[in-house]
Order: structure tokens, then sequence, then C-alpha cells
């Protein structure tokens, strides 16, 4: 139940940053739904696998590379996911910072009701 609530929230986050960047768009809830869970599963496959080819690069940028592999993400979403887009790798920088925010603003609110 509570993976369903996540992706949901994600999804919730995802048409909330499509609608307030102009270089992100997405078509419907349901595809919304969809780049929710490919970025999921993403950052659970893919994002292992360019963490550990980029180490020294990531080290020599003290961690600031991760932000770049976070945009690479979003932007293999986009490749990946019709009904979704975003225009350039700096909106995909963007989008993936208000993302993390966001999630863990609405995350957050998850975990305060399991507390009761």
């Amino acid at each position: 139940m509570n993976l369903i609530l996540r992706i949901l929230l994600s999804a919730l986050a995802v048409v909330i940053l499509c609608y307030l960047l102009p270089g992100a768009h997405v078509d419907t809830f349901m595809t919304a739904i969809i780049v929710a869970i490919v970025l999921g599963l993403l950052n659970f496959i893919v994002k292992p696998i360019l963490v550990i080819l980029t180490l020294p690069v990531t080290i020599l940028t003290l961690g600031l590379f991760l932000l770049i592999i976070n945009a690479i993400i979003i932007l293999l979403a986009d490749k990946l996911i019709d009904g979704f887009g975003v225009d350039s790798i700096w909106w995909a920088l963007l989008f993936s910072l208000l993302l993390s925010f966001l999630q863990s603003i609405l995350y957050s609110f998850l975990n305060g009701d399991n507390k009761n």
C-alpha cells in the first residue's frame, strides 16, 4: 500500500512540476504515473551503474556530478515514455532538483500519517 501511495505522490509531483516548468510537459495523469514508475526503475537499475562508471568525476567534483546523472535519468525517461517530455538537459536538471524537493515534502506527509 505504501508503494502505491509513493507512486501516486511521485506522479502528482510530476504533474505539478510539468504545470510550473515551461520546459517540461506531461499529457495525462496516467502518463505521470508511468513516469513515476519508470523513474523509480531507472533510479534502481541504471543510476547505480552510472554512479560507479563516473565515480572519478563525481569525486573530483565533490559529488556535484550526481546532479548531472539525475538529469540524464530524467532525459532517459523522456526518451522511453511518449507523452512526457523535457526540452533540454538544463530543464531536466531543474526538473530533477525540484522533483526531489517536492517528493521529500510529499513523502513527509505520508510518513506523518504512519506515526499516528
